[in-house]
């Protein structure tokens, strides 16, 4: 499953410095490469805002409208609301009451949240929010080395690259092996290409669209 054909995508909330008062990330990221493809800061929540965000997201993928992108979600307002319902895109939601079916952008949001860089303090600005996210997104998509993704780079694994790279990285084991088998217990390191990622394996009705888009 190459990239851009499923993409998942939530809103999480960012502290102000205004108590009970949050700025809102509207987050995209492709589950074939984890990298996140479109995103946005808003001072609040809308479906409007969400497809103006998919737009564009779209056009910085150069994904023409006349190809189909399944876009995952939960149940949220912003995530059914008539305006994400656009060209293009097949629609595919959580099931009611299962807290996470929607792993990825789960995974995504406590990754930033808990990243080292994040702020101690709640933002000052929607400005201050949107440039300090900007530079997470270049960080986590270019630099950092993914562990599910056998430690290439978001960027690395979108664009096609991790495929030489990881026969490149079983190259090296190997002859490494061959040099001095004794310090080798068994196989070297798995360094396969996997070629396939399930949005959720025990959410059979999205198993079934991404087979058909695949098909």
């Amino acid at each position: 499953m190459p990239a851009n054909q499923v993409w998942s995508w939530d809103i999480t909330y960012l502290a102000s410095q205004i108590k009970g008062q949050f700025f809102y990330l509207y987050l995209f990221m492709d589950i074939y490469s984890r990298k996140i493809v479109g995103w946005e800061v808003y001072e609040n929540e809308s479906s409007e805002q969400a497809a103006d965000v998919l737009r564009k997201t779209r056009l910085a993928e150069a994904i023409t409208f006349n190809k189909e992108v399944i876009l995952h979600s939960d149940n949220g307002s912003p995530m059914k609301g008539a305006t994400m319902q656009k060209r293009g895109i097949v629609p595919s939601f959580s099931r009611p009451s299962v807290s996470n079916d929607n792993p990825f952008s789960e995974s995504l949001f406590k990754t930033l949240k808990y990243a080292p860089s994040y702020p101690s303090k709640p933002f000052e600005s929607l400005e201050e929010a949107r440039k300090w996210v900007s530079k997470f997104v270049h960080w986590y998509n270019g630099s950092h080395r993914h562990s599910g993704l056998k430690f290439v780079t978001l960027a690395q694994r979108h664009n096609g690259e991790d495929i030489e790279i990881l026969k490149q990285r079983k190259c090296v084991y190997e002859d490494a092996k061959k040099q001095c088998p004794g310090r080798w217990s068994g196989e070297t390191r798995n360094w396969n290409h996997e070629a396939v990622v399930m949005l959720n394996p025990v959410n059979e009705s999205v198993q079934n669209i991404e087979s058909k888009k695949m098909a």
